[in-house]
């Protein structure tokens, strides 16, 4: 496989998981940033830890998805990461009503 074929590898395995978190963000609360993934779960616990005089983060999250192109399951029903970097934990916006953008309903 030439370097190439390898880009082109990847460009593609980058669009299909945008793709996929497109259609699935809805069905998340929470983003979360860690300092090597991303992640989408709908209950997240974010604990500081000392140990030794060494500050660290506990993230445990649950029904989550993953933002990873090389795992073969993204969906997984516990996750337990702890980093040493900051982490960012956003709610996401949840809209009571979605109108479908095609239908008896005309846009405004």
């Amino acid at each position: 496989m030439s370097a190439e074929d390898l880009e082109k590898y990847e460009t593609e395995m980058e669009l299909s998981l945008y793709k996929e978190y497109r259609d699935i963000v809805s069905q998340f609360s929470f983003v979360v940033e860690t300092e090597r993934r991303f992640y989408l779960a709908n209950s997240v616990d974010v604990q500081v830890r000392n140990a030794d005089g060494e500050v660290y983060f506990e993230v445990r999250m649950s029904d989550a998805w993953v933002w990873d192109m090389y795992r073969p399951a993204r969906f997984v029903k516990n996750v337990r990461v702890i980093t040493f970097k900051d982490v960012n934990v956003e709610e996401l916006d949840k809209p009571d009503l979605r109108l479908p953008e095609s239908g008896p309903f005309p846009s405004s």
